[in-house]
């Protein structure tokens, strides 16, 4: 089975919690503080690997979670940072937040990675609070919380050249002649539900993969018949064989086959017209094929200054395809490599990308309950990285709050004195 388009849930590992401990060896004078920091928490990684061809493993296992780092410990002793969680994936997979839409990357060469979930940094322990007026801190950090979020796996295949046109033009039979794939052929419309590669080799030593994809009909870029599905896979194509039958079978006709494929095309992406395109008049050894073609270069003409390379082939007989195929090669040794929808999207975003700077990093709202909430990722923040455990770390977290502005906003919300505030699931009382 092709897979190629999941969702999966990952989660980074939480930062592991700093400590608070003293010093009690014999002979060591006054003591002090002594503890160590938490550990990192392990990042998500995807990976770029040679040995997957679908996204198949990923419909049974979903749900990916990294190690949490070790916790700080007595006498200074840190924490072990955990593993990276590495998830490999094949070539050609685009990775988007499947709730925001963002485009986090496109994995295309072996072994590239990308980090998709950052580990929590470890939380400080105890030794790093220390000052003249506090020789003594009980004071630690918690780590740093754990990234969750749901990611949107698409997987492009990765082909120098590519075959488009309606069900049932040729596609398959001509990838089955040219290569050793074995592509499901036979006389029915949408044979190929999944695209098929195979790697063409010349006599002169040249050689480039060839994707045969499924078939393409009218209103595929809005999702008909397999839409979206086919034309997401031509987009990392270089160089386009748009084969049409010139046989004139099932009462189409060439030239409107050839115009809606087109069509299709530019609706889904304008610069996949861009791309080299040679005309492949297919089925050229049927009885009605030479008439039609000459009809086709006739109202070809009345619509194109200068008429398109057409090149005449037979699957079946062998007829034209060594021409069609040392002609595919020489326009793929000049041709450039054109970015995908998806990394032209990506790029948008960088650069029209604006830091969006909050005049408060907090938001204040009041439930049916008269009782003020606080959120916001700041603050939320936090307050995860606050040792509740310890009157020092409750003292330094609201010192922060009233740093951030958090008793001031409260104060012009019209708050009094013993209202209550509730950040998370952590309610206290406004001292005015």
């Amino acid at each position: 089975m092709f897979v190629d388009q999941v969702r999966i849930n990952v989660k980074s590992g939480k930062g592991g919690d700093g400590m608070v401990a003293f010093r009690r060896e014999k002979y060591v004078p006054n003591g002090g503080p002594a503890g160590g920091d938490g550990g990192r928490g392990g990042n998500v990684v995807l990976e770029a690997a040679n040995d997957r061809r679908t996204l198949l493993d990923f419909r049974y296992h979903r749900h990916f979670k990294a190690p949490s780092g070790g916790k700080g410990m007595i006498k200074g002793m840190y924490g072990r940072g955990a593993n990276d969680l590495i998830i490999k994936v094949p070539r050609g997979t685009t990775v988007s937040d499947a709730e925001t839409q963002e485009i986090l990357g496109d994995l295309t060469e072996e072994g590239q990675q990308l980090i998709v979930a950052k580990g929590g940094r470890g939380g400080r322990g105890n030794i790093h609070f220390a000052s003249p007026r506090n020789p003594a801190p009980e004071i630690a950090e918690n780590g740093e919380p754990a990234i969750e979020r749901i990611l949107q796996l698409e997987l492009k295949v990765l082909a120098d050249v590519g075959l488009v046109g309606f069900p049932s033009v040729g596609k398959s039979t001509l990838l089955a002649a040219v290569t050793s794939a074995k592509p499901k052929i036979a006389a029915y419309h949408f044979t190929t539900l999944a695209p098929n590669l195979g790697m063409v080799r010349l006599g002169d030593g040249r050689d480039f993969v060839m994707a045969d994809m499924p078939g393409l009909i009218e209103g595929a870029a809005q999702g008909v018949g397999l839409g979206i599905k086919f034309l997401r896979h031509i987009e990392r194509t270089r160089v386009l064989l748009h084969l049409v039958d010139m046989s004139g079978t099932d009462g189409r006709h060439p030239l409107t086959d050839y115009q809606k494929i087109n069509h299709e095309l530019a609706v889904y992406d304008e610069l996949l017209l861009k791309r080299p395109q040679i005309i492949v008049a297919t089925k050229m050894d049927l009885p009605s094929s030479k008439e039609n073609l000459k009809e086709f270069k006739q109202e070809l003409k009345k619509d194109m200054d200068q008429l398109p390379q057409i090149i005449e082939i037979s699957a079946v007989t062998h007829q034209g395809l060594d021409t069609l195929l040392n002609r595919a090669a020489d326009l793929l040794a000049t041709a450039p490599v054109y970015p995908t929808l998806a990394e032209r999207q990506q790029q948008q975003q960088y650069s029209a990308e604006t830091m969006e700077v909050s005049e408060t990093p907090f938001t204040i709202t009041r439930d049916a309950d008269a009782v003020w909430i606080l959120s916001g990722e700041k603050i939320e923040k936090l307050f995860e990285m606050t040792n509740l455990e310890h009157d020092e770390s409750l003292a330094r977290f609201a010192r922060q709050l009233r740093h951030l502005g958090v008793d001031d906003a409260l104060r012009e919300r019209g708050a009094k004195d013993g209202d209550l505030v509730r950040l998370k699931d952590f309610t206290f009382e406004f001292v005015d």
